[in-house]
């Protein structure tokens, strides 16, 4: 798939939590077809501290209106410079970078899962599966009640379960201790959020020998595998997360 770099419009930017924010960006073209799980890498202008891009998750996408929307949490002076973006701004961007979730077949039952800002690939992988005919059930964990974002987006599209760490919405602990995980049986996890989260599911899914992919969270620098800034080990040696991911299944990482 071609990659573009253009300017882009900002449309919308709505603070979720204390750190983490809604971006909405739209484009004076036609957006090109987008696959769930690909990311964009935004040029962070008038902070002269921040010497490369910032990869970020497609979220969502409209494409009647042009919109790419992006989850952000503000974790150094990038993501901060971000933050104070308004509407009529404009961000350069490049996209889209990576490859996509797999397509499951008819008929499997399939649940993704997600935790914290890791939930942003999941909106519009979700969206996309229930246009093909299957209804997702969604497992997102958060630390507490108060990080809980985007519940309204996936209720939207399939059944949502909530757990967090402190039990004050949904059930207390951590994603692989949901009863529902026992109480039904899936064919295909979809999965991205903190590494040690990511290795609790991969490891849940290997054991109950279901299909998962992940969505690795690496540090890319410039998207292309030039840098070499996100290198995982896999059982094909060491690649680029940019170029050869986000997305993995976890058969092929060596965790």
């Amino acid at each position: 798939m071609a990659k573009r770099i253009e300017d882009f419009t900002v449309t919308g930017n709505h603070r979720l939590t204390k750190d983490i924010f809604l971006l909405k960006i739209a484009s004076e073209n036609s957006l090109p077809s987008l696959l769930p799980g690909q990311f964009i890498q935004i040029r962070v202008d008038g902070s002269p501290g921040t010497f490369l891009r910032r990869p970020f998750s497609i979220h969502d996408v409209d494409y009647g209106n042009n919109e790419i929307k992006v989850l952000i949490q503000i974790t150094g002076k990038g993501s901060e410079k971000l933050s104070t973006l308004k509407e009529g701004d404009r961000i350069n961007i490049i996209y889209p970078l990576g490859n996509s979730f797999s397509i499951p077949m008819d008929g499997e039952k399939v649940l993704l899962v997600g935790g914290g800002c890791g939930i942003a690939p999941l909106l519009f992988l979700a969206k996309d599966l229930k246009s093909r005919g299957f209804l997702p059930e969604i497992l997102l964990g958060f630390r507490n009640s108060e990080r809980l974002i985007e519940y309204d987006e996936y209720t939207s599209v399939g059944p949502v379960y909530i757990t967090t760490e402190d039990g004050s919405r949904g059930e207390k602990g951590f994603v692989t201790v949901h009863p529902v995980l026992t109480e039904k049986s899936f064919d295909r996890v979809y999965c991205c959020g903190p590494e040690p989260m990511m290795k609790a599911v991969a490891a849940w899914c290997t054991s109950h020998n279901v299909s998962c992919e992940v969505s690795l969270e690496n540090l890319m620098g410039c998207g292309f595998g030039v840098c070499l800034c996100c290198i995982v080990n896999t059982v094909k040696g060491n690649v680029c997360t940019c170029t050869e991911g986000p997305v993995f299944n976890i058969k092929e990482l060596k965790w």
